[in-house]
């Protein structure tokens, strides 16, 4: 059987996934334009945990998105959008507040991109500890994510995430934590990070981190052991199992970014059983890198919930990740079977008839 096949027949929709994470609106400027060049800005709807069950959704798995939007229309058409993928809403609340909202200007060639965050005050930021049951919310859940965007965004949220977690936990559900360091968020929001984010990781499975989160909130570093990220990466996992037992799965995405256009992208991960490396992809001409660490975040997920080990796992991520570059917007709109048909090597770049 080839690995398509592997993939394909594997297939199971019985599982449900929830999250607990804000959305937000984004606001682009057309093509390479910069912001405002033209007056115009394109509009859609993302936000990292919104992200990944968008993918997952797109995969055949059920997902459930915990989250608060705006009482107004803007809120009503992120309800729209996040239905059209298939995800419940039932435990997204509403609020009379704004929708947070950051705005994207796409850089290209030696000019950077930019991302200018307007989120003080949103209707997710209003979220109360007293809105939700989480035994309640994730009945019927097997898998639960959540990001370090979440508790980076009030004590409440901090608390709230916290809580989350360890009902999540006591009620038997893989928890999977994308770290998502947002250094000002921390700040902006006087909150302590390491102290917060030691609590979570002690809770979590499935880690997606890099060595700067690990060494600025967990005071887990590797020094000089290796000048190679795969290298160095191999040594933090290794300190993380030691230091973090309850962990199954550690990953990291490296990204060698050769200019705003062509980057070359590649991951690894550590599993009980051992350490894997991704095959390294040349990214040239992309479209839209936002989003991408949601798609390789999903692709992981998907991989190691259909139980296909820890280097199909990765592999099936990154690929993910890669076809993400190809694609406008926050959302990765790519099926399963084209992510296996780039790992099986078909169809790169040709027209399909």
């Amino acid at each position: 059987m080839n690995n398509s096949m592997h993939y394909l027949m594997d297939y199971e929709d019985g599982i449900r996934v929830a999250a607990f994470g804000e959305i937000m609106l984004r606001l682009k400027s057309p093509g390479h334009e910069r912001l405002m060049q033209s007056g115009t800005l394109e509009a859609s709807f993302g936000g990292s945990e919104y992200n990944v069950l968008a993918s997952l959704a797109q995969f055949g798995l059920r997902c459930k998105l915990v989250s608060q939007v705006p009482e107004n229309d803007i809120g009503a058409a992120c309800l729209g959008d996040i239905r059209s993928f298939g995800i419940e809403t039932s435990d997204i609340r509403r609020h009379d507040a704004r929708m947070g909202q950051y705005f994207l200007e796409s850089g290209s060639n030696q000019r950077s991109g930019k991302v200018i965050y307007d989120r003080k005050g949103s209707a997710f930021a209003h979220f109360q500890k007293n809105d939700i049951t989480w035994e309640d919310a994730l009945a019927d859940s097997q898998w639960f994510l959540v990001s370090g965007i979440t508790p980076a965004l009030s004590g409440e949220l901090a608390e709230m995430t916290l809580e989350a977690i360890r009902v999540a936990k006591a009620c038997g559900l893989t928890v999977v934590f994308d770290f998502n360091y947002r250094e000002s968020l921390w700040r902006d929001n006087r909150l302590d990070a390491p102290d917060i984010m030691r609590k979570i990781v002690q809770h979590v499975d499935v880690l997606m981190a890099s060595e700067r989160d690990c060494m600025l909130c967990l005071d887990v570093s590797v020094g000089d052991t290796s000048p190679d990220g795969q290298g160095r990466n191999y040594a933090l996992t290794e300190k993380m199992f030691e230091r973090y037992p309850n962990l199954k799965v550690m990953s990291s995405t490296f990204r060698d970014v050769i200019s705003a256009d062509h980057h070359n992208l590649s991951a690894g991960l550590r599993d009980r059983s051992g350490y894997y490396v991704s095959r390294n992809f040349s990214l040239q001409n992309i479209v839209d890198r936002i989003g991408a660490g949601d798609a390789f975040a999903a692709g992981l997920i998907y991989g190691l919930m259909k139980n296909q080990g820890g280097q199909k796992a990765l592999d099936f991520a990154t690929a993910a990740a890669c076809l993400k570059h190809s694609i406008p917007g926050d959302i990765n709109r790519v099926t399963r079977k084209e992510i296996v048909d780039l790992l099986g090597g078909e169809f790169m770049g040709q027209v399909k008839r």
